[in-house]
């Protein structure tokens, strides 16, 4: 089973505009230190799944039916705005599971081509997908949201993104067996006072905490926290590591 985070940024992403901050000036030095919309690619056996849409560039990205389909985490406009163009293809179908949120995003419910939204996941369900399992886990957002259990090939990954802290149901479920890998939100520095909707590092290593994960990458990084850590090179502990485009995990 193989991870690539193909977008590690939050909804501002890296650079921001107009920003000159010490990440967003390195940022438009170094292509590599750009962060993209939170997005990923999961792969196991056969299967090939997409998780979130926030890429607009996703009809290049991906050749006509080298996706099985697309795991929606929600509906804001940074993880779901490549749906938009995707839809007008022809010639095939890709399945989109997620949330069952009514409002979704713009008009995509209304024309949604070649998408196909008919089965959205109830809160923790769980799919095989050819050799990849699938467990949707509803997180702490604004909008419905969920993380999700990745199983396959003897390997458990969780992927948990847009969220504060775990909710304890959730936690109950990836704890049953140790988890591989844990792959989660931490778009902000440490605060004094927990955010409303995304972690910060404090929130994030209680849930390290409380999962015991064998690794930890972090995703969802904004601007403040990438400088944060410039200033602070030794904050992350052993174990828990920083994500970037492309990484392969």
């Amino acid at each position: 089973m193989r991870l690539t985070l193909l977008g590690t940024g939050d909804a501002r992403q890296v650079p921001v505009y107009n920003c000159n901050c010490a990440a967003c000036a390195s940022a438009r030095l170094t292509p590599a230190r750009r962060r993209g919309p939170c997005c990923a690619l999961i792969e196991c056996g056969a299967q090939r799944w997409l998780i979130d849409s926030g890429l607009t560039d996703l009809t290049e990205r991906f050749p006509p039916h080298s996706l099985s389909g697309i795991l929606q985490t929600h509906y804001h406009a940074d993880h779901a705005q490549g749906l938009l163009h995707l839809r007008w293809g022809q010639g095939l179908i890709i399945p989109v599971h997620g949330p069952d949120d009514a409002e979704g995003l713009a008009d995509l419910y209304k024309h949604p081509g070649i998408l196909d939204f008919s089965q959205p996941f109830a809160p923790f369900e769980q799919r095989q997908l050819g050799e990849l399992s699938v467990t949707a886990l509803p997180l702490n957002h604004s909008k419905v949201t969920f993380g999700y259990l990745l199983e396959g090939d003897g390997r458990r990954i969780a992927y948990l993104t847009d969220t504060l802290g775990v909710p304890d149901a959730c936690a109950e479920v990836l704890r049953q067996q140790p988890l591989d890998l844990l792959v989660l939100d931490c778009s902000t520095a440490p605060q004094p006072i927990a955010p409303r909707n995304h972690n910060d590092l404090t929130r994030v290593l209680e849930v390290v905490d409380q999962l015991q994960p064998r690794q930890t990458v972090l995703t969802h990084i904004g601007h403040s926290f990438d400088t944060w850590l410039l200033a602070n090179p030794g904050a992350l502990p052993a174990g828990v590591s920083l994500a970037f485009d492309g990484r392969v995990l």
